[in-house]
């Protein structure tokens, strides 16, 4: 598992847990995992049907297992060059999506129709077409053409068109879909804002010396 602090990969080596008793949705305990790596406990609810016999720290059967500490995620902000508009949905979707897969798919999937509408030139329609033209314009590698139509294919457009018209729609998603979402635009940002921003500064770097020692610069 990975530390939801420092996001280094951790061994499940539980520190502590205890009981917290029986309710009306069955037996719950925590759990406290202490990171080697940034010294910081991440913590845990568990639910499930009761207490194995003898013992106040083992259920029978988990049925829910809820991350309370830390609440948000630890994933890194947008980079400085992604557009303020467009780093604030990714940021909205990366703190929900403990709390909400739903909500989280929601805002990640506007916030990828935005992106695709400020950087590569799509006509505006709906989600999976402006996919399919990213796809078909042959702009982007390979990898990243595949990661975004992932995204199409796991959001199962075709069963939930509402999905692909109206990309800031409620639906339900499995948690890795939402999770996929954050991954697939984080690849974005580096291709088509970082690296740009990287060979500019490099290139502006080059043209200075040249201008410097009297030739003309690059073109």
């Amino acid at each position: 598992m990975k530390c939801a602090h420092c996001q280094v990969a951790i061994h499940d080596n539980t520190q502590a847990r205890g009981t917290i008793g029986m309710d009306k949705d069955g037996a719950w305990i925590f759990e406290r995992i202490h990171c080697p790596n940034c010294r910081r406990f991440v913590i845990f609810l568990q639910n499930g049907d009761r207490f194995v016999q003898n013992s106040t720290t083992t259920m029978s059967t988990v049925k829910n297992i809820i991350r309370v500490w830390p609440q948000a995620s630890a994933k890194p902000a947008a980079p400085a060059e992604v557009p303020s508009s467009i780093a604030e949905d990714y940021s909205e979707a990366c703190k929900v999506l403990e709390l909400s897969a739903k909500a989280s798919a929601a805002l990640s999937r506007r916030c990828l129709q935005n992106l695709l509408r400020d950087v590569a030139n799509v006509r505006h329609a709906d989600l999976s077409n402006e996919i399919q033209e990213v796809i078909d314009s042959n702009q982007l590698p390979t990898h990243l053409s595949e990661s975004i139509d992932s995204i199409r294919n796991m959001g199962n457009f075709a069963a939930h068109p509402i999905k692909s018209k109206n990309t800031g729609e409620i639906m339900p998603v499995e948690t890795h879909e939402a999770e996929w979402n954050l991954e697939v635009l984080e690849e974005l940002f580096d291709h088509y804002y970082v690296k740009p921003a990287v060979v500019a500064a490099k290139r502006n770097a080059m043209n200075a010396k040249l201008t410097e020692a009297g030739k003309p610069p690059m073109k």
